[in-house]
């Protein structure tokens, strides 16, 4: 109980003699500059909101303003027409000009020009933000061909530039960007209409023609109205629904069904000791949350353009838990958190990282991380596989949370974890591309991530990070608070950062000195007579994983051919899929709606006429061309409002709410995606020197298979010359094999390659060592 005796600045004892009071100077000191961080933060924070609420101006053009009106009046003229002096009129000053001298005639002018000058001031604010609205809902530009771009979008995009020529904080576009469109239901049927006619028999299709029909004539319309209404009134018609009725209501376990993973390096792991990389790894961690909250990232922008895209989904980033309820689930969110909650060998532990305001080194990390290592405690009964709760069922994690989680010790450690920054876990195994089978290892390597031991991670945890024996590390995100990207964005850094700028001494430990007075890391206590984990050990071993790099040939060479490298491998997994089932189904690619405020996903459905037709001609270059047109169209309709999922969805949401019923929105809804794909995005190239250390491949992340029956496909385009994949399916369903369609993926690659580059064949010949 040291710490706790450190931590009390004063005691007191009575005596005959009067009080006698005893201080602690060093506890004293510590509270004094924790708070000092704290009032830092609050400045740091009034300031932010100061700078982002005037963008695109800056708060110093207001004393531009002043000086010009105040130069203008010296000049014997009125530029505010009249204005000024009405405002000198009606100020309550003049009635105390008798009294208190100081407020005489010139004085009043000066406060009326200082009055003026600010509501002019702010007048320009509202109207460049409106303008710089009004730019960034232009989206035409995206249809454009790539070198026949119109005058029109060349003006625009001057415009833009201009407008966006001050550095800006992360939050400073949030309420220039424009709100969601709400298509109009007729282009949504008539799209939809298109995206299924390839996947059904013709009965079928003009059975659902039918129902869209009826649909439009009737329900939609009424529907619609309503929507629009929403539109009119919340910041985004679809995020809220879709956060609560796709995530937080779901009563599933969020284990494989939703979370996801993000892996560590290919090829290279900085530190093979465990502490030293959990150390560098926390240390990251904190380094970019400081940057969040300082609103220091730069926003995030459309490749190789100035059009900022919502950043909203960083603000519970860290700090967040998913609780569970019996009807639905409640992210909560705390502003500051000083430490993580660290998991070890069915130990929990609280792990302070700041330290009178400080944030401690990746050495003194490092050292605390190695005192719960080197701890020989056993755990408490029914601790060790505590967080199989949260890898269950949501309705009974509600249920025991509500009885046994409500008051007492129980209760004090479960907060310490929901409260945390983020979640830890130490794992006893080692994982990674290594041995004599690193496939199989990769493999495993991503199970581990996606599901563990079931019990090992925090999977209600908005981030859980996985730093292993052998030094190897990785991450498990929650879905509901964010998608993949932002999360892809925070790893990107983390790698980076571990990597490149703290890095280690050449023992492997982190750099940085020791302050050994320490406290070490707070045992956390609990009294729980239940176990729970045989939901969730079924639903892990049923998955099946293959994580597999493809190096024949990466975004380079497909780039050469004129084509968009995303829709060359959408059309891959077309054919692979086409060649493993013998049909096509219902395809998911999961697009983003960040060009609008508080924007998140929507569907790409990528199973086109196009794609469908080109399979069945595989040996026709120029229906390959087409389809990827197509495919480039449908995504760049989904990035700009003009999607058919999250439409039709908000239609059904609001159709509950009135408590109708619709045949044609229940049978969309409840189609499968037998194939669910997504690509992670690489967002910070610049942080990873491939050219010179071309090791330093990220693996990209995956996720579970969404249908039973179906594969889940997650793909990262890393450099020029590799495309990494993960490929998920479940055990249970006899169709369907990981490794089978990973093949089916990498033979359909190369066939399209040869297809479009008859050269290519020869020139893989001429080279087979690159071949995987």
């Amino acid at each position: 109980m040291a710490e706790a005796h450190q931590a009390v600045a004063f005691q007191f004892t009575i005596t005959p003699e009067g009080i006698d009071l005893h201080l602690s100077y060093q506890a004293l000191n510590q509270i004094y500059l924790s708070g000092l961080r704290s009032w830092k933060k609050r400045i740091s924070r009034i300031k932010n909101r100061i700078i982002k609420g005037v963008y695109p101006a800056s708060p110093s053009s207001w004393l531009f303003v002043v000086i010009a009106i105040l130069a203008t009046m010296y000049m014997q003229s009125d530029p505010s027409m009249g204005l000024i002096t009405k405002i000198r009129e009606h100020l309550p000053l003049r009635l105390f000009t008798s009294q208190l001298c100081v407020f005489n005639l010139h004085s009043q002018t000066v406060l009326s020009v200082l009055l003026f000058s600010t509501l002019l001031w702010l007048s320009l604010i509202l109207a460049l933000r409106f303008c710089l609205k009004l730019l960034l809902s232009y989206h035409r530009w995206m249809f454009e061909l790539h070198g026949r771009i119109s005058t029109k979008t060349k003006v625009w995009a001057t415009l833009v530039r201009l407008l966006s020529s001050r550095k800006p904080l992360l939050y400073s576009y949030q309420t220039s960007l424009p709100h969601l469109p709400v298509p109009s239901i007729k282009d949504t049927l008539e799209r939809y209409l298109e995206s299924v006619k390839p996947l059904l028999d013709v009965a079928g299709f003009q059975r659902m023609t039918r129902l869209a029909a009826e649909f439009e004539k009737s329900l939609g319309n009424h529907l619609q109205k309503y929507l629009k209404l929403k539109a009119l009134w919340a910041t985004n018609y679809v995020s809220d629904w879709w956060e609560e009725y796709v995530y937080l209501r779901s009563r599933s376990p969020i284990m494989v069904n939703s979370n996801y993973y993000g892996m560590d390096f290919l090829y290279v792991t900085p530190t093979a000791t465990q502490a030293a990389r959990a150390g560098n790894t926390i240390t990251a961690l904190f380094l970019y949350r400081r940057k969040v909250n300082r609103e220091e990232l730069n926003p995030s922008r459309i490749p190789g353009t100035v059009i900022p895209l919502c950043a909203a989904q960083c603000e519970r980033m860290f700090n967040t838990t998913r609780t569970p309820g019996e009807e639905t689930d409640v992210l909560q969110h705390w502003q500051d958190s000083e430490f993580v909650a660290v998991y070890h060998r069915g130990r929990y532990f609280r792990l302070w990282v700041y330290r009178a305001g400080r944030l401690l080194s990746p050495r003194e990390i490092q050292y605390q991380i190695q005192r719960i290592l080197d701890d020989p405690s056993p755990p408490s009964p029914g601790e060790d596989k505590l967080g199989a709760l949260t890898a269950g069922n949501r309705m009974p994690w509600a249920q025991v949370r509500k009885q046994f989680f409500s008051s007492g010790v129980n209760k004090r450690s479960l907060d310490c974890i929901e409260k945390a920054a983020f979640f830890v876990t130490l794992d006893d195994q080692e994982e990674g591309m290594m041995g004599e089978n690193p496939s199989v290892n990769l493999d495993r390597y991503a199970k581990s991530l996606l599901h563990g031991k079931c019990y090992d991670r925090w999977f209600d945890k908005s981030l859980s990070v996985v730093v292993y024996k052998n030094g190897k590390n990785g991450l498990n995100a929650e879905h509901s608070w964010a998608d993949a990207p932002i999360v892809a964005h925070l790893w990107e850094f983390t790698l980076a950062t571990d990597a490149f700028h703290l890095g280690y001494t050449t023992d492997g430990n982190c750099r940085g000195e020791i302050e050994h007075s320490l406290p070490p890391p707070q045992r956390l206590s609990w009294d729980i007579p239940l176990q729970s984990l045989a939901v969730a050990q079924a639903l892990a071993d049923d998955v099946d994983c293959h994580v597999f790099p493809f190096r024949e040939f990466g975004k380079g060479r497909i780039k050469k051919l004129k084509m968009s490298p995303d829709s060359f491998v959408q059309l891959a997994l077309q054919l692979a899929y086409y060649r493993d089932r013998g049909t096509f189904c219902l395809t998911y690619e999961a697009s983003m709606t960040r060009l609008f405020r508080e924007g998140r996903t929507e569907t790409v459905r990528s199973s086109s006429n196009e794609s469908c037709a080109f399979v069945l001609a595989l040996e026709a270059g120029e229906l390959f061309r087409k389809a990827a047109e197509k495919h480039q169209n449908l995504y760049r309709l989904a990035m700009t409002g003009s999607g058919i999922d999250r439409h039709l969805f908000c239609l059904y949401v609001v159709s509950k709410y009135l408590g109708v019923e619709s045949p044609f929105l229940k049978e969309v809804l409840s189609q499968p995606w037998r194939l669910s794909t997504s690509q992670t995005p690489v967002q910070q190239m610049e942080l990873f020197d491939l050219v010179n250390h071309p090791e330093f491949i990220s693996l990209g992340g995956g996720f579970g298979p969404v249908a039973d029956d179906g594969y889940g496909v997650s793909y990262i385009i890393m450099g020029e010359e590799m495309i990494n994949f993960h490929v998920s399916c479940k055990h249970s369903c006899t169709e369907t094999d990981s490794h089978k369609f990973g093949s089916q993926i990498s033979q359909a690659m190369m066939d399209l390659m040869t297809l479009l580059n008859p050269d290519f064949k020869e020139a893989t010949k001429a080279n087979p060592d690159k071949q995987s």
